[in-house]
């Protein structure tokens, strides 16, 4: 007996895989709000230099009372690149002759200009408090903002490194309990082959819908420091009710934790109204149903058996690839909001809408079209509208965020492509450490984006061409992997070395009848 028929003995989509869907997604929203939050506590407001005329009393009680703020402005502060005022030089003097109205200030000169050397001045009307506000990170400083982006995502990356393999050696539930970042693999091994897209497509829109809780949130609370606790403290919550969760049976089976293993069958078959199912089995069923598991799942689960294993190595660089490809987009894009529109919180419920409707397509082309196809379309679709973007002047900019949401809106379909497929390329044995690599993948990529906008004071377009050729580029690559559609959970390197034999002569025949059919 496999554990595929296990499963369907205790349900294998019943009221505990809806319950554990749902206690998993929600820490997932939450997840979702703290990889996005510095589009909102690291945004940048409208900023111009610190001037005695404008900023301090005792100066500006000596100035002529017909003057205005507007007039203060001009002599103050040099027009900047956008026409207006400019955000990181000020005169070194009052410039009293820009007054005349026969002269303009658009020939001024650098040497009669300093740098901001009291400090700036914000508007803060859309945001109270920001960390670029607090600390000064615009001009000279600007690029700790996306270096404070990657330091971020570069603590993740240690994360998915650690908890991969630790995943594989002590299980499912602990690792989960402490860190949260496996837990989209985790949903695969209690659900059937037949809804395991529809359930790893439900499990990814929690992510949509984080970003729209996202965008509710940080509207609600403008203050940086405010908003930084408000998205951290449910997790104290998914904290304590993580306990309730099953650990993976078909980990523990493979694994030889047989009794463990029993104990967490008949708990499931007892919430799915199952429980007869669940008391008629026995330890005695276990070693049978797994014995051959057993016996192929003695190799140590490391980077170097996914390498070096024929029939996993090609698998494994092309995923790793797909996973760079995402993160190194998304993160490129989704990061920078500001970038794309004025209205950042609006903004941030267009891509979480169309997000949703972009993964309830997946879940109903997954199964009829298949893994691959769907994963290569949407990294290349995203691609396309990025390299389009270039083409679109920055007077357009309904167009230019129009094709950004629709790129990142393809990046929200691949991540579900890519979250499953990766699941299901993979033995049970060998699956965490996969998925650990892909996140680390995933992170690598993460980390660059941020950095790649900097490459933007060298040529505007070179950032979206970067980001546009890694997605093709992965999309392509996709077409090296096999189809895993309907077929069974792989629990063992012997499994998925069987399925590529079984394939091949699938092919063989196929050809060889197609050739007998045309001569």
């Amino acid at each position: 007996m496999a554990f595929s028929e296990l499963l369907d003995r205790v349900g294998a989509l019943g009221r505990f895989q809806v319950l554990q869907m749902v206690a998993l997604v929600v820490p997932i929203m939450w997840l979702t709000t703290q990889n996005l939050v510095e589009n909102f506590s690291a945004a940048v407001p409208s900023h111009r230099c610190w001037v005695p005329l404008l900023d301090n009393g005792t100066a500006q009680a000596s100035t002529p009372g017909t003057l205005g703020p507007e007039a203060l402005l001009t002599v103050s502060i040099p027009p900047g690149p956008n026409h207006g005022p400019h955000q990181c030089r000020r005169f070194r003097h009052p410039q009293w002759q820009l007054l005349d109205p026969n002269i303009t200030a658009t020939n001024w000169s650098e040497a009669a200009t300093e740098p901001c050397v009291d400090g700036w001045v914000y508007d803060l009307s859309t945001f109270t408090s920001t960390i670029v506000a607090e600390w000064d990170l615009v001009c000279d400083s600007q690029a700790l903002r996306p270096i404070a982006q990657s330091i971020y995502l570069a603590g993740i990356l240690v994360g998915a490194a650690v908890c991969g393999q630790a995943s594989d050696r002590l299980g499912r539930r602990l690792v989960l309990t402490w860190s949260y970042l496996q837990m989209a693999v985790w949903v695969m091994e209690w659900t059937s082959a037949q809804a395991r897209g529809s359930a790893m497509t439900l499990n990814a829109m929690g992510f949509s819908f984080g970003q729209v809780l996202m965008a509710a949130v940080a509207y609600g609370v403008r203050d940086w420091v405010l908003l930084q606790l408000v998205i951290s403290a449910p997790f104290f919550l998914c904290f304590v009710y993580s306990w309730w969760l099953a650990e993976s049976a078909r980990w523990l089976l493979i694994t030889g934790r047989l009794q463990w293993g029993l104990r967490e069958l008949q708990r499931v078959a007892a919430i799915n109204g199952k429980r007869a199912a669940g008391d008629a089995l026995t330890i005695e069923v276990l070693p049978s149903a797994t014995q051959e598991d057993l016996s192929v799942s003695q190799a140590p689960a490391s980077l170097g058996t996914l390498l070096r294993t024929p029939g996993l190595g090609l698998r494994t660089c092309v995923s790793a690839l797909c996973w760079f490809g995402f993160g190194f987009t998304f993160y490129g894009l989704a990061l920078d909001l500001q970038a794309l529109g004025s209205n950042v919180f609006l903004l941030q419920v267009f891509i979480g809408v169309v997000d949703i409707l972009v993964k309830i397509g997946i879940l109903l082309l997954l199964n009829r079209v298949g893994r691959r196809p769907m994963q290569a379309v949407s990294l290349m679709l995203t691609g396309l509208c990025i390299l389009a973007n270039m083409l679109v002047p920055h007077e357009m900019g309904t167009l230019r965020s129009a094709l950004a949401v629709l790129g990142l809106g393809g990046l929200g379909a691949a991540f579900t492509c890519i979250t499953i497929y990766t699941g299901e390329l993979f033995p049970t044995v060998l699956r965490m450490t996969a998925v650990g690599l892909g996140q680390m993948a995933a992170r690598g990529g993460a980390i660059l984006g941020p950095m790649v906008r900097l490459l933007a004071v060298q040529s505007p377009s070179l950032p979206l061409l970067l980001y546009g050729a890694a997605s093709v580029l992965s999309g392509l690559a996709t077409f090296l992997l096999p189809e895993t559609q309907g077929l069974p959970l792989p629990d063992t390197i012997q499994d998925v070395q069987s399925q590529a034999v079984k394939k091949a002569t699938h092919s063989t025949r196929r050809h060889s009848v197609l050739k007998s059919t045309w001569f």
